[in-house]
């Protein structure tokens, strides 16, 4: 009897994985199914894949789909099957009229585990670098209550709502990313290549510089031989820190700076709390139970400060504390994420408040970039300006004075 490796979300919001002999997967994921587990793979054991499975390396696909084209055919496939194409001709839809390569392929290869009888969570799950927890979790509960079309739909807004908010963050800070990127360039060249070209006459004239040309100077000598030496320091810096990041310790102890820094730390929890409450939302109103969809919740924060506070509002939330009291007090979402979480328990409509959070903190995130970026691109403008005048002054003096000294 072949064996199959499986993860699920157990009753408790945990990952449990294992290995499980079986007829074939759909035995596999009926067996968890019946457990009260959320499965979110079962892949036949392969022998030969040893090292892989230790190492948790993907040997198959270094690349999953990206986020503007797993919306896409999120969308189509909810329309097929909305119109009441059943579910073998939609994917054979969506498969022929994408034009990703990639995606025809991950498509082409779910397609063909749905024919060989596997569910659909079971056959997405097998991609988990194309389909996350949440998807595959969604995607579950939709079959088991017989609402897919309907929960594909909802699936595709809420991947629409997650790109829209990380398009908006990027696109507000490509312009001041670029400004800064312009000022540091214009004073390293004013440093590395402008002053020496001075060098030679303020040394011939033999005249006394100004102090502050004089300190110009000796920075541009500075720039211009340390400069690979300080590329090499933040090259090797930047290892260091990412090695150390992925040692837990030291993640929790950054992400939980990251939290409390004076502007960033807010936007940054404004935005895991729309990605939190909108995942979580999301699953509730898709039927999967509070606590496996803590569990997928926690998984999409990308933060592990977060996280553990998630974690402790489930155990709450098991104990019988509800959710929003756990949650207010790690400190670390806003104050209305936890009004309003709690006035959803208390009306127990937490799925559809938390959705409404997730609106809320989304237009908070994009009205708080527009006031960074409002105020950061004059900052930098001013900031670059003056540098790069103070600069020129400093050589315009030397040359007046070696005008006088001429005269």
């Amino acid at each position: 009897m072949p064996s199959f490796r499986w993860s699920a979300v157990n009753p408790g919001g945990d990952v449990a994985r294992g290995v499980m002999e079986a007829p074939d997967q759909a035995t596999v994921v009926e067996r968890l199914q019946r457990q009260g587990q959320v499965v979110l793979r079962a892949d036949p054991a392969d022998a030969r894949r040893g090292w892989a499975d230790l190492l948790q390396i993907e040997l198959r696909r270094s690349r999953g789909l990206d986020k503007t084209t797993l919306g896409e055919i999120t969308r189509e496939l909810a329309i097929m099957l909305a119109a009441g194409q059943d579910l073998d001709r939609a994917l054979r839809f969506v498969v022929d009229n994408t034009r990703n390569a990639r995606a025809r392929v991950i498509l082409g290869s779910v397609r063909d585990k749905v024919r060989s009888g596997s569910s659909l969570a079971a056959a997405l799950a097998a991609e988990p670098r194309s389909f996350s927890k949440l998807y595959v979790g969604v995607v579950r509960a939709g079959e088991a209550g017989g609402t897919l079309p309907t929960t594909l739909d909802r699936l595709a807004t809420l991947l629409e709502r997650e790109r829209s908010l990380s398009a908006n963050l990027r696109s507000a800070m490509i312009y001041p990313a670029l400004l800064v990127t312009a000022a540091v360039g214009s004073i390293f060249l004013l440093l590395d290549y402008v002053l020496p070209q001075f060098t030679p006459i303020f040394e011939q004239a033999g005249a006394e510089l100004p102090a502050a040309t004089r300190v110009l100077m000796t920075l541009g000598t500075v720039v211009g031989t340390a400069a690979p030496w300080l590329l090499l320091t933040l090259l090797a810096g930047a290892l260091v820190a990412r090695e150390l990041l992925a040692r837990p310790t030291y993640r929790l102890k950054f992400d939980r700076m990251l939290l409390h820094l004076p502007v960033a730390g807010g936007l940054l929890r404004e935005t895991l709390a729309a990605r939190f409450t909108r995942t979580l939302g999301s699953l509730l109103q898709n039927g999967v139970p509070l606590i496996p969809a803590l569990g997928i919740a926690r998984d999409a924060l990308g933060n592990l400060a977060a996280a553990a506070a998630v974690d402790a509002a489930a155990v709450g939330a098991k104990g019988g504390a509800g959710l929003a009291r756990p949650l207010a007090a790690a400190g670390l979402f806003p104050a209305r994420t936890i009004h309003l979480l709690q006035l959803g328990e208390e009306a127990a409509q937490l799925a559809s408040m938390s959705l409404k959070a997730a609106e809320i903190h989304d237009e908070q995130a994009r009205l708080m970039v527009q006031r960074l970026v409002a105020l950061a691109v004059p900052t930098i403008t001013i900031v670059m300006g003056l540098a790069v005048a103070g600069i020129i002054s400093a050589l315009l003096t030397a040359m007046l004075s070696l005008n006088d000294l001429a005269m």
